[in-house]
């Protein structure tokens, strides 16, 4: 008879990811993590044998579930601009499991080299060559102009759709300007912002 499956694991990477994102990785401690999730640091260091394996084990878990919904964002089966559309609609649904993670990964890449480092690393399998595909089409389209560097294109799409979605959801009740958009319609606006830029229509 199969033994049940465990679920210290998850446990284990949901009490990991409250206290990075309060503590930070390098603050946090395994013991506090350990009793958050209602089992022993032996426990811990048996699925982890290191923080930072933690830590990669807190992202992989959530980046794995978005990268398969990028992917299907991002699918050539519609115009690029379209494409566009349903991977800004998809970041302005990030869930209140998905954001603390995002922010942690930003964290990372001001603060620690190394872990950064790695992170990258699984990017460039992950993510990234998908956004590059997505650029690409949408110059062998048109959709971006061809007189810009590739890069820059790549650099607008990736800034344009996450940044912005992450300071409208930090500074909730602290923007300079009233009744601000959010989430799904942020993101549309966003996408127009991209194609069309923030310059009055000339008369």
């Amino acid at each position: 008879m199969a033994r049940p499956k465990s679920d210290i694991q998850p446990r284990i990477l949901a009490a990991a990811r409250a206290r990075f994102s309060s503590d930070g990785v390098d603050g946090a401690s395994l013991r506090g993590i350990a009793a958050d999730a209602g089992t022993s640091i032996g426990m811990v260091y048996y699925y982890f044998p290191t923080k930072d394996e933690l830590f990669f084990g807190v992202v992989e878990e959530l980046y794995q579930k978005l990268l398969k919904d990028i992917e299907l964002a991002i699918a050539p089966d519609v115009p690029v601009r379209a494409r566009v559309e349903r991977l800004y609609g998809r970041v302005a649904r990030l869930t209140d499991d998905e954001l603390p993670v995002l922010r942690l990964i930003v964290r990372e890449a001001l603060t620690s080299n190394t872990r950064f480092a790695r992170l990258r690393q699984r990017f460039q399998t992950g993510h990234v060559p998908l956004i590059a595909k997505l650029v690409a089409d949408g110059y062998e389209t048109g959709a971006f102009n061809r007189e810009l560097h590739p890069m820059v294109a790549m650099l607008a799409v990736a800034g344009m759709g996450v940044v912005p979605q992450l300071i409208r959801r930090a500074l909730e009740g602290q923007l300079p300007f009233p009744g601000a958009p959010a989430g799904e319609e942020l993101s549309k606006l966003l996408v127009g912002v991209l194609f069309s830029g923030t310059a009055a229509a000339e008369k």
